[in-house]
């Protein structure tokens, strides 16, 4: 995929299954951002996760010790706001089945959420992981894009790292809205380019320069490898070495974490080989 090594200037990572599962952490976050910054590479942490906002996150990160900035922690909502933005006028009214973190983050891109399905205003559904999602959520949802309000998923997992083991993810009830409808969604986080694109301009990097440490061969995997980026599978979350071992274009990276992958680059000056 990549005609010649070049040196890593900019590392995407995910969150969960990478840095941590659930409250968990599943290496020493301080020293692995740390390792990265020595290595003079840019840290950004991109996830398909929309429960949380940018500031939970933050505060996620700050608890285990290590400091980024707002820039640089880009979400499924974050992405899923701004694509309403550029969509739809401020202030237009939007069905939101997700928790908390997807609601605020909408509303601080300006939009009115909405309660009621029977609201002929609603320009758009947007549904995102609800653990609290209930058969009436469904119905709500189903009923707004029959009307005709875009359907909107902030991203596909299927299922979500846990202690526990794999849980249903936002895909899940994206999916059964999807059945129930006869609609596809339109999807903005990854594979889709919006996060990767969004962290590449904040970046200034190139994709050649790049470096997308997940442990989802569907996701993280798939959507860098459309975009040129390197990629780095690790194996502490979803994705299993006997898959990765199957997955083509092959992955450029697979260790057991990611900390692992930063000696690597240690080892090669900076350069994946």
């Amino acid at each position: 995929m990549h005609s010649e090594s070049a040196r890593i200037k900019t590392v995407l990572l995910d969150m969960d299954g990478v840095l941590w599962r659930g409250h968990q952490p599943l290496l020493d976050i301080e020293g692995l951002l740390t390792g990265f910054g020595r290595l003079g590479c840019q840290v950004y942490c991109v996830t398909n996760n929309s429960t949380k906002t940018v500031t939970e996150y933050l505060e996620n990160l700050a608890g285990f010790g290590a400091s980024l900035n707002e820039e640089q922690v880009i979400t499924s909502s974050e992405a899923t706001g701004a694509y309403l933005a550029e969509h739809f006028p401020s202030g237009s009214k939007v069905f939101v089945l997700g928790e908390e973190g997807l609601r605020q983050t909408i509303e601080e891109y300006g939009f009115d959420l909405v309660y009621a399905a029977d609201d002929q205003e609603v320009r758009a559904v947007i549904v995102g992981l609800d653990r609290d999602f209930l058969y009436k959520d469904l119905n709500q949802a189903v009923h707004c894009i029959r009307r005709g309000a875009q359907f909107i998923g902030t991203n596909p997992d299927r299922t979500i790292p846990t202690p526990n083991g794999p849980a249903p993810g936002a895909g899940a009830i994206i999916e059964a809205i999807e059945t129930s409808c006869g609609l596809k969604a339109l999807v903005i986080g990854k594979p889709s380019p919006s996060l990767y694109q969004l962290a590449l301009t904040r970046s200034g990097s190139a994709p050649e320069e790049t470096l997308m440490i997940g442990d989802r061969l569907e996701t993280d995997i798939l959507g860098a490898q459309r975009m040129a980026i390197w990629t780095g599978l690790v194996l502490s979350g979803i994705a299993t070495r006997n898959e990765a071992s199957k997955w083509v274009p092959r992955v450029d990276i697979i260790a057991a974490d990611a900390m692992e992958i930063l000696e690597e680059l240690k080892a090669n000056d900076g350069k994946l080989l």
